[in-house]
């Protein structure tokens, strides 16, 4: 059912404006990536190797999906506003403490902690599955999500320049501030708007066999997983090969690393635009289509020596295309498998979805050396790519089978 409420800005008696929840979904994806032409500054820093500063991402993003698997549930009995306003608050302590670790064992304690910070990323959405059908909410999530896409298309660069500038602490300290007004905004603009639920938290949990039970959640979830498991594995590789293979300055890294942003906010737009006409299992089918066509593109680029940071980082535009068209229209699908469940759903899709990218982060940190260049990390990224069109299509004969019924 859908709330019909008038939305009014800075006040918590309504639901939260658009602009409050594309500024939850940018901080959460600012803080996955800002950091990230800062790791070879920090490994020196430490006194530490490449891989296990490169954990930084991997342990995040593995602690990004526990903590969705459990989001969900507590919000759907909580509700949205207060497990907001307490994961940003503990965001803030973790960044402390990763502001003043003293060895790399204990930022990356802290690093994990701020892995909180996923309510923000999980509960806007399901806010926005709380005030709409399906296809109108990948419409409504296609706008969120491309808006928040503007914020990894600048925050790499940025955060290189303040590590150049400021030492990469500074990268940190910005994460505290701007987490200390996303803070307050939440207090002042987000309304509660999931439905009370009878239910109490370990009835919850028990509803997670509903959701695993299903086909369709289950083809929604892997497109998404594997389609943006290249995106995961570019994150968790880029900036090997950036450093390492291009020999690039933090500032020069950043400005590139945010190629498959750019991708990514049009692939948004055009779910915002046609999410309602064209529904969404064609244009995540389209979406994993052409995040294939880009990681196979790059590959044999390499394969023909060619390999550039022009032609490395230009490809992954079509990877963030890719992504732009399946996440906001996957989420949308698997989020309307069970609407009375979006809370648990968005946390479930999104566990599955971040603890792929986890491993395949991991995986492409560990593989790459000076020796192999760019190659590892590209046969990951066009492999996930494949199985992405493969769950997909999955959702296509099943619904095919049954309109044959």
């Amino acid at each position: 059912m859908q709330i019909k409420t008038q939305v009014k800005f800075l006040d918590r008696t309504n639901p939260p404006h658009i602009v409050t929840l594309i500024l939850l979904a940018g901080f959460s994806a600012m803080v996955m990536n800002m950091f990230l032409p800062s790791l070879p500054n920090m490994t020196e820093h430490f006194a530490t190797e490449y891989r296990l500063m490169q954990l930084s991402v991997s342990l995040y993003l593995a602690v990004s999906a526990i903590m969705q698997i459990i989001i969900g549930p507590i919000s759907d009995n909580l509700g949205r506003r207060k497990v907001l306003l307490w994961g940003i608050a503990l965001f803030l302590i973790n960044t402390l403490g990763c502001i003043y670790a003293t060895t790399a064992e204990v930022f990356l304690f802290f690093r994990m902690g701020q892995a909180v910070i996923a309510v923000a990323m999980v509960l806007s959405r399901s806010i926005i599955r709380d005030l709409h059908e399906q296809d109108q909410s990948a419409s409504m999530i296609g706008y969120v999500t491309m808006g928040m896409a503007i914020v990894p298309m600048i925050s790499p660069g940025f955060g290189g320049l303040l590590d150049e500038a400021l030492g990469w602490k500074s990268v940190f300290w910005f994460f505290g501030v701007t987490g200390t007004l996303l803070f307050c905004l939440v207090y002042f603009d987000v309304g509660e708007t999931a439905r009370p639920s009878s239910k109490s938290l370990v009835e919850q949990f028990y509803e997670y066999p509903e959701l695993l039970l299903s086909p369709r959640f289950w083809g929604y979830s892997l497109a998404a997983a594997f389609c943006s498991g290249s995106f995961f594995a570019y994150l968790g590789g880029a900036p090997f090969v950036g450093t390492e293979v291009f020999e690039m300055t933090p500032s020069k890294l950043g400005f590139f690393f945010g190629a498959p942003a750019a991708g990514y906010f049009i692939g948004n737009g055009v779910s915002g635009r046609f999410a309602t006409t064209f529904g969404v299992n064609r244009l995540v089918l389209w979406g994993a289509t052409i995040n294939a066509i880009g990681t196979h593109i790059s590959l044999l680029i390499f394969l023909s020596g060619n390999g550039s940071p022009f032609t490395f980082f230009g490809m992954m535009t079509l990877v963030g295309l890719g992504n732009g068209l399946v996440i906001p229209n996957a989420t949308a699908g698997l989020l309307s498998v069970r609407p009375h469940l979006a809370g648990t759903a968005s946390g479930l899709g999104g566990a599955i979805m971040i603890g792929s990218g986890a491993a395949l982060s991991a995986l492409a940190g560990f593989v790459l050396t000076p020796e192999t260049g760019a190659f590892p990390l590209l046969f990951i990224m066009c492999a996930s790519g494949i199985l992405a069109l493969l769950a997909i299509g999955a959702v296509y004969y099943r619904e095919m089978r049954l309109r044959l019924l």
